[in-house]
């Protein structure tokens, strides 16, 4: 039974309209959910409201972080900068393994206690100085018109905006949506159609074509993050296949982070992933002609270190989140052989460090 939607909840959606049969459609992602008046879409904040669709988590949020942008993860957009970081509840997609199962699948509001306006976020992410803002945790497709708000609101403050998402989205809100976005990451959590059905509830062409709009259509700065998954994901085959598509589609400067499994939400009975595997995943796809490949949620100096492509020298060596050390020139250069690396750089002071700290809004 869907919780009623309250009034405070009422904030107009765009992405709709109405069928014959009196029902609302959504159009904001391939799920295409079809409400009755007071019901919820499969995201939970999405609702009818009346003949009308609203957001019911515009303004709230599940929490405020300052995070160093390498946690989001993105290695290659101004790297050791901080990154204010926040989401809300619900999520389009079901993933069984989902890793922050609490905030993404929440079907209650309780979590959602602190509230800011878009300026408010804004404002606050540059009094602490960061340059950027991240719609993370959950996924920001699914509260689309607050993260566009913001990133406006970012971007009159001169703040870089960043969306950590699945990249589950239709043709005409992604436009609009990705508009407002200088960087994503996106999870490319398999490359088999079965792998989204299954696991995710959803369907892998969309995120395919979200990939190749964002890179081949869109100035955004781009990342691929996949979890692999022990016995699902995680095959050679699969893995060269996906490799090599991304290095024919999207290009081989688009960097890509392979993160550990660990046991969670609906899949406690699978074990973590091996580091090796990491290991294994990158040297697959260093094969394939990906010149930037990562290891993350496990200590890899060699897989967390940004090389450079042309002539293999040490450029960002990283322990996990921190930066150990930084050669990179203010444009983006290797100091040894001048090839360009592929990126949003600036001039390297100091690191924000790996460090999270928890925000309180005022």
């Amino acid at each position: 039974m869907d919780e009623p939607i309250s009034i405070a909840e009422q904030y107009p959606a765009k992405y709709w309209h109405l069928l014959d049969d009196g029902r609302i459609q959504c159009d904001l992602c391939p799920r295409d959910c079809k409400l009755r008046e007071g019901q919820r879409g499969a995201c939970f904040v999405r609702g009818r409201a009346g003949d009308i669709m609203v957001l019911t988590t515009y303004g709230r949020s599940s929490g405020f972080c300052v995070d160093p942008v390498e946690k989001k993860p993105l290695n290659h957009f101004y790297p050791g900068s901080s990154i204010f970081s926040f989401g809300t509840a619900g999520c389009n997609l079901a993933c069984k393994f989902c890793q922050n199962w609490d905030i993404s699948k929440s079907r209650s509001f309780d979590r959602l206690a602190d509230q800011a306006t878009p300026e408010a976020i804004a404002k606050t992410a540059q009094q602490l100085g960061c340059k950027s803002v991240a719609f993370t945790y959950n996924d920001p497709v699914i509260f689309a018109e607050y993260a566009m708000d913001t990133a406006d609101a970012c971007h009159a403050l001169g703040i870089k905006t960043v969306a950590v998402t699945a990249g589950y989205i239709h043709e005409q809100p992604r436009r609009e949506f990705f508009a407002k976005m200088d960087a994503a990451n996106v999870d490319l959590k398999g490359f088999t159609d079965e792998f989204y059905v299954k696991l995710c509830g959803a369907h892998l062409q969309p995120v395919l074509d979200t990939l190749k709009y964002l890179r081949q259509e869109t100035d955004v700065w781009v990342e691929l993050t996949t979890l692999l998954i022990p016995g699902h994901n995680d095959t050679d085959e699969e893995l060269g296949r996906m490799s090599e598509w991304i290095t024919k589609e999207l290009g081989a400067d688009v960097p890509l982070h392979f993160s550990a499994f660990h046991p969670d939400y609906k899949m406690t009975d699978v074990p973590a992933t091996p580091p090796q595997t990491l290991v294994r995943a990158r040297q697959i796809a260093m094969a394939a002609g990906l010149r930037y490949v990562y290891t993350g949620n496990v200590h890899n100096r060699e897989g967390d270190t940004t090389f450079c492509p042309s002539c293999g020298s040490e450029l960002i060596v990283r322990d996990w989140y921190e930066i150990m050390q930084y050669r990179l020139t203010p444009d983006g250069h290797c100091p040894d052989c001048h090839a360009q690396i592929a990126g949003r750089f600036e001039r390297f002071t100091k690191a924000f460090g790996a460090c999270r700290i928890p925000i309180t809004m005022a």
